[in-house]
């Protein structure tokens, strides 16, 4: 049982980097390096890069069950590859699991913990 005093979780750090093939057709804007970072919430982009928001859009709904520690045998474990949205784009975007960062449940919301959420 959890201690009633700790209100904190971890989340996965995430970094998705798009990936190319050799010699497929890249129709996203998407450039070698690209990539962004999502901490918590927050996303990061590096200065001066732009994403897609059709590639976006693809990823968004995995990120958090991505973020979420996951039993080993679940496929959230070990796939990370992304299909860009455009059947003609051959690029990829890869999802990869940095270090556990600890958040607090009462500054990431106003709804209270109680005894039958433990």
């Amino acid at each position: 049982m959890a201690d009633a005093k700790d209100d904190g979780f971890d989340l996965y750090d995430l970094r998705v980097d798009v990936i190319f093939t050799d010699g497929g057709a890249v129709y996203c804007g998407a450039k070698p390096g690209d990539h962004f970072e999502l901490r918590g919430e927050m996303l990061f982009l590096p200065p001066g890069q732009g994403m897609s928001i059709y590639s976006l859009a693809t990823v968004l709904p995995l990120l958090a069950a991505k973020q979420r520690p996951t039993h080993r045998n679940d496929w959230m474990t070990s796939d990370a590859d992304i299909a860009c949205p455009d059947p003609n784009c051959s690029t990829r975007l890869r999802i990869t699991r940095l270090g556990l960062r600890r958040f607090s449940h009462a500054e990431t919301t106003a709804v209270p913990l109680n005894d039958e959420q433990a």
